[in-house]
């Protein structure tokens, strides 16, 4: 059997249910993949961005959930920087349908199981 491959969402803490939403499509029994994050709701602690690069490079991919909380997000705009830095494969998802965010430098999709599967496939 392949290897399961390994996603972190980078989200808006906001946008926590939509992050659930997503983590729910990973438990169906032929997923060949999970999500993983670092989501908090205290101010990150000192060790927060030494743990979350450390997810991102255990990571196959990285997938951020935008939205318009995405643009006052430190915390998920520091992902999405780690990721980039990290040179893993990134793709925005729209987190909502009424909701067309962007973020510079971060291609970004409908969200459909096309979009979600077709990015975890390649990776």
């Amino acid at each position: 059997m392949a290897e399961k491959k390994v996603v972190f969402v980078a989200f808006a803490i906001e946008d926590e249910r939509q992050r659930d939403f997503l983590k729910g499509q990973s438990l169906g029994p032929r997923s060949p993949y999970e999500f993983t994050d670092m989501s908090v709701k205290q101010p990150y602690d000192y060790g927060w961005k030494d743990k979350v690069r450390t997810r991102i490079r255990r990571s196959h991919g990285v997938i951020a959930l935008l939205s318009k909380n995405s643009l006052t997000s430190s915390g998920e705009k520091w992902e999405i920087q780690c990721a980039k830095e990290e040179g893993k494969p990134l793709l925005g998802v729209w987190a909502y349908s009424n909701d067309r965010t962007s973020l510079a430098g971060v291609r970004t999709v409908v969200w459909s199981d096309a979009n979600i599967s077709g990015f975890i496939d390649s990776l």
